[in-house]
Formats: structure tokens, C-alpha cells, sequence
């Protein structure tokens, strides 16, 4: 059986992992703020809200549909805004500390 010691150090590390770096990010079409990081080039983690999922003008659209929005498809145009933000250098590239 494995044990975890949950203390005053985990928790930070815990939070440091899920928050640390994260970035807001305003989609440059319907204005829906996520929270992003980026660990490397091929890497984007995007934190989601449930306001910014219904204000998403591209999942609205996708829900209307038959089959409603795929779970795991990202929205097109808030990856553009997030390409724009790190080609700007609001976003830096690359996890630091670990994070």
C-alpha cells in the first residue's frame, strides 16, 4: 500500500504545479479569459473556466450542432490569441523551477 504525507510543502508544490506561470489570455474574437502556460513548444496547458467555456463563441457554436462539441477539440481562435501572446512575449516558453 503507498502512503502520501500531505503537508505545508506538498500543498505548496501542489499548487505551484497547477498555478505556477499561468498566464490570462483574452480570445482575440469573443473576449472568453483562460488561464494558459506554455512547458515547451508542443506544449499548452490551458485552464478553463465554466465562464469562459459559455462565452466561447466557437463551443457555443459547436453545441448547436448535432453531437453537440467534442469534449477533447480546442477552440481554434483561442489558440491564435495564444500563438499571439507568446510570439509577443506575454507568454514565456518553458517550465522553470520544475514548473
Amino acid at each position: 500500500m503507498v502512503y502520501f504525507v500531505v503537508n505545508d510543502t506538498t500543498r505548496e508544490d501542489q499548487r505551484l504545479y497547477i498555478q505556477a506561470r499561468l498566464k490570462e489570455v483574452a480570445c482575440l474574437d469573443c473576449l472568453a479569459k483562460v488561464k494558459v502556460k506554455k512547458n515547451s513548444d508542443h506544449h499548452t496547458a490551458i485552464q478553463w473556466t465554466m465562464e469562459s467555456v459559455e462565452e466561447c463563441a466557437e463551443f457555443n457554436k459547436a453545441r448547436q450542432e448535432p453531437g453537440g462539441r467534442q469534449i477533447h477539440e480546442a477552440c481554434s481562435r483561442l489558440r491564435q490569441s495564444i500563438e499571439k501572446a507568446v510570439a509577443e512575449g506575454e507568454i514565456e516558453i518553458g517550465a522553470i523551477d520544475g514548473y
